[in-house]
């Protein structure tokens, strides 16, 4: 069965809580965009672009029993494990669970403190896009 939104959070807030040093967890956030699994090229076209994004971030999402699964990619790898860890979180996940999330683990972790502004902004595009394909496949 799969895990809750709450469970993914608090799994990714205690693996960040193993590190004390602020680049130590920027190390491992680029790490986790490493290990993503790589998206379809035909998914890695404009018309999968999250419009915000200071980097080139292609999101894809399908529907597969009641469940929405994402596929992502970026041309950063800062930004590539900030979609790696939204995947982990909300893919998976019911499109009610998906849009009700508050994802708190971003705070938790302090993830906003590793961003530049415009990085800020895109993570939050991000999320407006994920929850819009939940929307959608309500």
């Amino acid at each position: 069965m799969q895990k809750s939104i709450a469970e993914i959070e608090n799994e990714i807030v205690d693996d960040f809580n193993l590190f004390d040093e602020r680049e130590d967890k920027i190390e491992y956030l680029i790490d986790l965009g490493k290990k993503l699994p790589l998206i379809d090229s035909k998914y890695r076209i404009d018309d999968f672009l999250v419009k915000g994004c200071q980097s080139k971030v292609w999101l894809h999402a399908y529907e597969k029993d009641g469940e929405i699964f994402f596929e992502a990619d970026s041309d950063s790898v800062m930004t590539k494990g900030i979609i790696a860890l939204l995947v982990k979180v909300l893919s998976g996940q019911s499109p009610t669970a998906i849009i009700n999330s508050h994802l708190e683990f971003i705070t938790r972790i302090e993830l906003q403190s590793f961003l530049t502004s415009k990085r800020s902004n895109g993570l939050s595009s991000m999320i407006v896009k994920m929850k819009a394909y939940a929307t959608a496949f309500a």
